[in-house]
């Protein structure tokens, strides 16, 4: 007989909207730049950017389960889990193996965005508003990777999709669900998220939007 389950609040608003933005913007970004619209491209890359920065600082001062520290877990941890030592329903927020892929996306999609802050070309109307910076042949550089690591990022969400489907066709876990309304089924003993942090939320939004606008700006000195 299976243990009883509740209804518990795993993710916070913050990272359910830092999630669907990502699945929008991302595409965005494509189609932009499949359709020559270089002008939002760029717009749109710079609120990409601000996203990933927010979602990296509230991995610090975000709830429980939004923070890295509660769920970036070991090599001893990954292999457990690998083994089926890892009980979903008693355990809230990422597991140890998508943990390491919520790092990845994240870190790639960053590097991606990044790229295009230097890359581009004066006479064509894609340059990043970091171009200036960088000497002809680094911005050729970050230009060509700009291009093909876009393959990357794509087969990370790749994976972050098929990941999805096999623990709902597997494991029975709505993932889905769950970033959508903040809250899934999970055994007795488990607690609900801790409270948004609404201050800090603000703050670290702030701070990203703040920070991706003065690089649009082309990054003028502070003083």
């Amino acid at each position: 007989m299976a243990e009883p389950t509740q209804p518990v609040r795993i993710w916070d608003l913050p990272v359910r909207l830092t999630h669907w933005s990502l699945a929008v913007l991302v595409p965005a970004m494509w189609v932009t730049a499949d359709n020559s619209e270089w002008g939002w491209h760029i717009r749109l890359g710079h609120v990409l950017l601000a996203v990933l920065l927010f979602r990296i600082f509230w991995g610090f001062v975000g709830t429980d389960t939004a923070r890295f520290g509660n769920f970036l877990k070991g090599p001893g941890k990954v292999l457990a889990y690998l083994r089926g030592g890892y009980d979903e329903k008693a355990n809230k927020g990422h597991s140890p193996l998508a943990a390491l892929a919520v790092l990845g996306l994240l870190g790639f999609t960053l590097a991606q965005v990044a790229m295009g802050l230097f890359a581009g070309d004066p006479y064509d109307g894609a340059t990043g508003p970091l171009n200036p910076l960088v000497g002809v042949g680094t911005a050729d550089t970050l230009t060509d990777t700009h291009e093909w690591f876009w393959w990357v990022v794509v087969g990370m969400i790749g994976l972050h999709i098929t990941a999805i489907g096999i623990y709902g066709a597997v494991r029975a876990e709505n993932l889905i669900g769950a970033m959508i309304g903040g809250k899934g089924e999970k055994k007795l003993v488990v607690s609900d998220n801790s409270p948004t942090p609404w201050g800090r939320a603000l703050g670290a939004f702030a701070v990203a939007a703040g920070i991706a606008l003065w690089i649009y700006l082309g990054a003028p000195p502070l003083t």
